[in-house]
């Protein structure tokens, strides 16, 4: 073997990593494609292909000189001493196994897509303590000190294992997941210096299993300077390991083997040689692949080391599922309120093919947790008596706990129109005589597990309620096992079998998981349709949504038992039909019917799957990179602390710094996934301090339909064309003075829909005319922070009002200041509130769903971002550019259509007024599926009342009318849409122009 003084020599380095490769079985390279990093001169890969036959072996190493010197060894080696090739047993010759090409790291093969099955490395660990010499190009020319430098030494390499000298090993590894094939291994030596667990963690925590091969010391070789790893220990906690000669046992730190060298001693450290594979192969490629896609940073933080195969069998594939849904969508679309079409047909499969049970997408419906599916059935029938197990019932409203108003006592009064919830054992035998007795309108049980394993139970309570007319809600979350061998179930063998009575659902939270045990997200399964619609519409009124990023989650466990399954492999089960009802069930609440029949929710016919709404407050824009690559980083991580979590300061800081709303000791942080929960959970409170809301036209048209839905006194405060519509402190005393106790909802700075902006001053003059009456306020900011038209306004600073007014105004006076984050699938709700009793009648109101831990920690790194780092702050930018100019599209757009329009200065919507149309009679044909021949004609005088109908029914854009704005004639567009869908919706608004005049 030749070698020369420019490349590293043979020594124990290299001859332990070979006797590491040798403890393999001789299969372990045999007929493989491999690649050596840092081959030197070439022996290691020339004697394995001598040895074991691979198919190829690569050497591979950035010393161009090393290269060269390596084709002369392999010459030398492959022929005779009379030039003639050596043949193996196979007829092939070294020079048919074995290539060698200069290359750093596994470029090369990277380059010439060459999937590799093994891939070895003996490579520096050691940080060359000259920085500056790692920075010259590497050329054939360069010095014979420098090529040699590069066998003892690497430069700063961007990962965290820089801080060990192991960052060139760690972007080796990176690397190489990238082309290794998935049953393939790495092989590397490491030297045992910054310790055994620090070395075996470089490879766990990137998914990989851990052998250690063999383990040995050698003698720290003179010529390498180990200060930088003294400087190391000088500027951290981190202890290296070395040992003073061969036979020392007791390890000693750089600082003292330096000196111990220095003084003529001889220092050794330990050497061993790791075998790597991946675990679950298919999705680490996935994860590393959207993280080499401009997410690099946040690989410090990504941890795949696992004690427990189950968690990692659910943790892995969860982040490569993230990892595709953040890299392929830009945005996300719309989905309904009944929750994410992929994540009920997901359940809907699972049901068919592990119990037989045929339900589809539309018998599904999400809700944020199973405490919020039981308060909003409740609600939507508004019995005045309900049975609920005992387990259900600690997230309920105290006062339906409390109330003794049962028919036939001294406390009942027909007149007021008052939920009485009664605990019940979850016995069934004992369920069902306390039904028997008090006959109550809902039922919400789960079953005792004995009762559980056979369908008998269930059968009787679904006897027993259809007999006195009862709706019944059946809790299965305890018996509902997320597993390719689900145990024994007799509900849901009984609905294999028989199709789920119209008085019937079934509900079912979702927290068994291996991972995150407060990961909460629940579906209610009902066969009626109408059930289904009125379940799906009471998420939109009383909750906004269900967090997408909790469906993410148990979506991907259902997908990982459902993705091996053969498709209609069983034929579908025949089922009986349901018995009939001897007693017709509790229908909705009066209240419900109205909004949820009346109220212009969303649209959200899934078949129509051409719609295009501007009709939500949802921003469908580009997700920011930043916001992307947080979201991983919250579920990369393992063991977040809790002061990683807790995004108080944050909040705190940040409706300081754009609104100056003062905060203190006292002040109580509340948060949840969406701000309308926050805000209806106030509504609650208003109600129950018998007080009025007060709406100024011109409001959010979801949140007045939610304070009729809780059936709440409502006022409407009238604003005028004059001041853009928006609320002025004249037209507020004139209802101020006719109204007891009243709550007034103002939202700012940026008005939601006109998009119009309260100025500080504006805020003074109408806080302090609410001070004056002793109203309670609540400012929504939730629609603010995208402002674009800042001309004269000046931001917001309440803080000096709000002291004055705080210390001389009506003590009942408070401001509640209700916010939210809604960037992609990251959705964040808070709430502040100042005031004590305030605080305590909140919490009368328990069931509210929490947002994850890994929510906030992305909400803390992003809202510190936005504090520090340019890149989020230019992204918002960009967005606030894009949203002026859509914003002037939209109004030139309407106005040379014959809208008369209010132009928006921030935010996602703005309002514009159909005076061309309106009186106009309009005849189409249209119809659902598309046959427009057969299909009946459509005939509307456009007024108020179907406008919005004629629009979506004509051009399929759907927008909201003056009925949900509350500003007679003036309709409501939200344009933060896809670019593909925004365009398709200035073409909708140009086609109905058209249609009317033709």
């Amino acid at each position: 073997m030749m070698v020369i003084p420019s490349i590293f020599i043979p020594e124990d380095w290299s001859f332990t990593f070979y006797e590491g490769l040798n403890r393999h079985p001789d299969s372990i390279f045999k007929d493989k494609t491999v690649a050596e990093l840092g081959c030197g001169n070439g022996w290691i890969s020339i004697a394995i292909a001598e040895k074991w036959l691979p198919s190829k072996v690569y050497g591979l190493d950035i010393n161009p000189r090393a290269v060269k010197v390596s084709w002369i060894n392999l010459y030398l080696n492959a022929l005779d001493e009379n030039g003639q090739p050596i043949y193996d047993a196979e007829k092939k010759t070294l020079l048919d196994r074995v290539e060698f090409y200069e290359s750093d790291l596994l470029a090369y093969c990277r380059d010439h897509d060459i999937q590799l099955e093994r891939i070895v490395g003996c490579i520096p660990q050691i940080l060359n303590p000259n920085p500056d010499a790692m920075s010259k190009m590497i050329t054939e020319n360069a010095s014979e000190e420098f090529l040699y430098s590069l066998s003892n030494y690497c430069a700063l390499q961007g990962f965290v294992e820089d801080q060990f000298g192991l960052g060139l090993i760690a972007r080796a590894v990176e690397e190489g997941i990238s082309v290794i094939k998935p049953m393939g291994i790495m092989i590397f030596n490491m030297g045992g210096r910054p310790g055994q667990a620090v070395c075996k963690r470089l490879f766990e925590r990137r998914g990989f299993r851990v052998d250690k091969l063999w383990q040995t010391k050698v003698i720290q070789a003179a010529d390498t300077d180990i200060s930088a790893l003294v400087e190391i220990e000088k500027n951290s906690p981190h202890r290296f390991e070395f040992f003073m000669g061969l036979s020392g046992d007791q390890p000693i730190c750089a600082r003292t083997a330096w000196a111990y060298g220095k003084a003529g001693g001889h220092i050794a450290h330990a050497l061993s040689v790791y075998s790597c594979q991946l675990r679950q192969p298919n999705q680490v490629k996935k994860i590393f692949e959207f993280l080499k896609n401009g997410f690099h940073e946040v690989s410090s933080s990504l941890d795949l080391s696992f004690e427990d195969d189950s968690v990692a069998d659910e943790k892995i594939p969860f982040l490569a599922y993230l990892s595709d849904e953040l890299k392929e969508c830009s945005g996300f679309p719309y989905e309904s309120p009944a929750g994410r079409k992929r994540f009920r047909n997901l359940i809907a499969r699972f049901m068919k093919i592990y119990h037989h049970i045929p339900l589809n997408s539309n018998n599904v419906v999400i809700f944020p947790s199973r405490a919020v599916a039981i308060e909003n059935a409740l609600r939507l029938f508004s019995p005045r008596l309900a049975i609920v197990d005992e387990h259900l019932t600690r997230h309920l409203p105290r006062q339906w706990l409390t109330s003794l108003a049962l028919e036939g006592t001294e406390n009942y009064d027909p007149s007021k129109d008052a939920i009485t919830v009664i605990e019940a054992p979850r016995q069934s035998d004992l369920m069902v005589e306390l039904i028997k007795k008090l006959k109550p309108q809902v039922v919400i049980t789960g079953m005792a597990q004995f009762e559980a394993v056979t369908s008998s139970a269930f059968v009787h309570l679904l006897d027993i309620t259809r007999e006195i007319g009862s709706r019944l809600f059946l809790d299965i979350s305890d018996q509902l096992e997320l597993s390719s061998l689900p145990g024994p179930n007799g509900v849901l063998k009984y609905l294999a079998g028989t199709r789920l009575p119209a008085h019937a659902a079934i509900l079912c939270g979702l927290v068994k998981n291996q991972v995150y045990s407060d990961l909460e997200v629940a579906f209610v399964i009902s066969e009626e349709e109408a059930i289904f619609r009125a379940l799906s519409k009471t998420v939109e009124v009383l909750e906004g949504d269900t967090a997408p990023i909790k469906q993410f989650y148990y979506g991907c466990l259902f997908h990982e038992l459902l993705a091996f399954q053969l498709a209609d492999r069983h034929p579908p089960a025949e089922r009986e039909c349901e018995k009939a009802n001897s007693v017709d069930a509790i229908g909705f609440a009066s209240s419900a019917i109205s909004v949820l029949s009346d109220s212009e929710l969303s649209i959200s016919e899934e078949e129509k799957s051409s719609l295009i709404h501007m009709d939500v407050d949802q921003s469908f824009l580009p997700i920011p990179s930043p916001v992307k690559a947080a979201i991983f980083e919250s579920f990369a991580r393992q063991n977040l602390a809790e002061s990683e979590t807790d995004v108080t300061p944050s909040i705190q800081q940040f409706i300081k710094s754009n609104y100056g709303f003062p905060s203190n000791n006292s002040t109580e942080f509340i948060y949840t996934d969406f701000s309308q929960a926050l805000f209806n959970r106030l509504i609650l409170c208003c109600i129950q301090e018998g007080g009025t809301c007060c709406f100024p036209a011109g409001s959010n048209g979801n949140y007045v339909s939610a304070a009729k839905f809780l059936k709440a006194n409502i006022v409407s405060i009238p604003t005028d064309s004059g001041s853009g519509f928006k609320l002025t402190d004249k037209l507020l005393t004139g209802v101020l003075e006719t109204v007891n106790k009243p709550w007034v909802y103002i939202a700012g700075p940026t008005i939601n829909p006109s998009g119009l902006l309260y100025s500080n001053k504006e805020m003074e003059n109408i806080l302090t005319t609410c001070a004056k009456y002793g109203a309670r306020v609540v400012i929504d900011t939730s629609f603010s922070g995208l402002e674009y038209d800042l001309e004269g306004w000046g931001g917001w600073n309440l803080e000096e009002t709000l002291s004055k007014l705080n210390s001389c105004g009506n003590p009942s006076f408070c401001v509640s200041l209700l916010g939210g984050l809604s960037l992609g699938v990251l959705k964040f709700g808070f709430l502040v509130l100042n005031h004590p009793s305030l605080v305590n009648a909140f919490y009368s109101f328990p069931g509210l769903s929490k947002p994850h831990s890994t929510v906030k920690y992305a909400i803390k790194k992003l809202l510190g971002l936005n504090e520090k780092r340019a890149d989020l702050m230019v992204a918002v930018a960009e967005q606030t550019k894009k949203l002026k100019s859509r914003s002037q599209r939209m109004k030139e757009t309407l106005e040379k259509c014959g809208w008369e329009v209010l132009q928006p200065c921030g935010g996602v919507s703005m309002m514009a007024k159909p005076s061309a149309y309106l009186n106009k009679v309009m005849k189409i044909k249209h119809s659902a599926d598309g046959d427009v021949k057969n299909a009946p004609t459509y005939e509307a005088k456009l007024d108020d009342s179907n406008i919005r109908e004629a629009i979506v029914k004509s051009t399929s854009l759907c927008i909201n009318s003056g009925l949900w704005t509350g500003i007679p004639g003036y309709c409501r567009f939200t344009f933060a849409l896809e670019d593909g869908d925004f365009e398709r919706a200035l073409n909708c608004i140009i086609k109905f122009k058209d249609l009317i005049n033709n």
